[in-house]
């Protein structure tokens, strides 16, 4: 009998949803299909460019020397093996969700729900530091123009004296809260609940304003390139290279050293390209444009990092590069200040549209864990005009809202790189389980030399998270996934049951 129960037990840990249904699923108009394949490149790009590249190169700088070409091309050769992976599955299963989604097809409810999990550190939570990066940057602009923002609501500083969870323990009086980053989250909130494809709009404008900002930036750097910065190519070699060892703390003086570390680090700027696979049910041909998305905005995001980090070298010897407003500073020497405030228009419209993508791809990941009934039903409702998921969305932008205003920015970093990193690796892994389990199923992109890409994948994604982050980004890690397995088994695990997968289309389906 008990033996019975166990086997029960574990066929409801690894149950999978009907890739049939899914499909059919994808069919029903549930959300409001406007987004083409050029839009998806846009929403990826969106969630790349930004508050990676503009405000963390100067750290990588520091801590890899010129030899952060290869930190940038390490971090973006596994995002390639993982983004084939995430176009292979997107185009067979055109359903909103991304890796979430992909794992319930292909793993089971157990892993699904791990994974669902681990987005949340690399939308919801990395949408907080990103919108940060805005307030620094605009209180730069407020601040050159003889406006000043009271010191005490200027940036995120919880002071705490004891655990993050002793709660009394919290010493509000000295704290300081990050009210213009808070605020920029819920504005924004709002815009994606009014519909997607003003969000899509607005986002393809931001993307042309950062990426024209990135184009200024190469070409005036160009005229200081001197190739003698590039002499002394590695001078902190690849790093320690131990398992654990990429950052010592979380405190803001913690520095990076060496090319996997930094690796690990700017990873950060490459988190996004798969946010077009959140998007597969608002697209007018998901089998074509979710491929499209994923691969353009990674090749082309790539092309810009590394084109930017060369020409910042070259204008700028890696040991002068400040942390902060590398850009703006490697080009001071042509004493031009447009060309400055060109920079720092791109930094505005690169953290606008990266926090507007990050919320866009969390709130859709919730809705669909609520339509699974992993999480509440009644949070994917759709809105009856706007036909987007609107409480998801509020619910997304409050809760990130407050993180912005109390979590500093250096702790929140790496915990968003170990949460893509796992999922890349659970994407990579799918792709392997179903060309061996269902070889038989249309696939309108696939991914080449399988199981060689994937398991290439996994492989540096894993290698990056092991060697490139610390201990305490992994203890963090753990201990977050401890308190979603908690609920998942309070609640998820038994109200989901993956046969019943269905849209939320009417109210009265919010009350079963």
């Amino acid at each position: 009998m008990r033996t019975s129960a166990a086997m029960s037990f574990v066929r409801e840990l690894v149950a999978t949803t009907n890739l049939e249904s899914l499909r059919a699923l994808a069919k029903r108009r549930i959300l409001r299909r406007a987004l083409s394949g050029r839009d998806l490149i846009s929403i990826g790009l969106g969630t790349m460019i930004g508050g990676g590249i503009y405000t963390t190169i100067g750290t990588a700088v520091k801590g890899a020397g010129p030899a952060v070409i290869i930190s940038y091309l390490l971090a973006a050769l596994t995002s390639f093996f993982a983004a084939l992976c995430y176009a292979e599955l997107g185009s067979m299963v055109p359903i909103a969700g991304s890796a979430y989604t992909y794992a319930y097809a292909t793993l089971g409810k157990l892993v699904a729900w791990i994974i669902g999990f681990a987005l949340i550190f690399e939308y919801g939570i990395s949408a907080a530091p990103v919108a940060q990066q805005f307030s620094a940057a605009i209180q730069e602009v407020l601040k050159d123009v003889g406006l000043g923002v009271p010191a005490a609501v200027q940036t995120s500083n919880l002071v705490m004296h004891g655990a993050w969870w002793q709660f009394w323990q919290w010493d509000l009086g000295h704290s300081q809260f990050d009210l213009i980053a808070a605020l920029f989250i819920l504005a924004l909130s709002v815009l994606l609940s009014i519909g997607i494809r003003e969000s899509a709009t607005m986002n393809n404008i931001f993307v042309v304003l950062k990426i024209g900002a990135l184009l200024v930036f190469i070409g005036a750097g160009a005229l200081l390139f001197h190739p003698i910065n590039f002499a002394h190519f590695a001078p902190m070699g690849w790093g320690g290279l131990k398992p654990f060892g990429g950052m010592a703390d979380f405190s803001s003086s913690a520095q990076p050293y060496g090319i996997v570390a930094i690796g690990a680090f700017v990873f950060f700027s490459y988190i996004g390209f798969d946010t077009a696979t959140t998007t597969a049910e608002e697209c007018k041909v998901p089998q074509r444009d979710i491929p499209t998305g994923v691969i353009g905005s990674l090749a082309i995001g790539t092309l810009l990092y590394c084109a930017t980090a060369i020409v910042l070298v070259g204008a700028l010897a890696w040991n002068k590069v400040p942390v902060k407003d590398p850009l703006v500073a490697a080009l001071a020497p042509l004493h031009v200040p447009w060309v400055g405030w060109v920079v720092t228009v791109g930094v505005l419209a690169g953290t606008t549209s990266v926090t507007l993508a990050s919320l866009l791809g969390q709130s859709r990941i919730f809705y669909v864990m609520a339509r699974d009934k992993m999480l509440p039903r009644a949070v994917a409702y759709v809105h009856p005009r706007f036909r987007t998921p609107i409480f998801t969305t509020m619910l997304t932008g409050i809760a990130v809202a407050i993180l912005a205003l109390i979590m500093p920015l250096v702790q929140l970093l790496n915990l968003v790189n170990i949460g893509t990193l796992v999922a890349f690796s659970v994407v990579c892994a799918g792709v392997i389980y179903l060309r061996v389990k269902r070889p038989e199923i249309p696939r309108p992109f696939k991914v080449p030399f399988v199981p060689l890409f994937p398991i290439l994948g996994i492989v540096l994604s894993m290698f990056l998270a092991v060697f490139g982050l610390s201990t305490l980004t992994w203890e963090w890690f753990i201990g977050a996934l401890i308190i979603g397995l908690i609920f998942f088994f309070s609640y998820g695990f038994w109200r989901s049951k993956p046969e019943e997968i269905r849209p939320v289309e009417e109210p009265e389906a919010l009350l079963e």
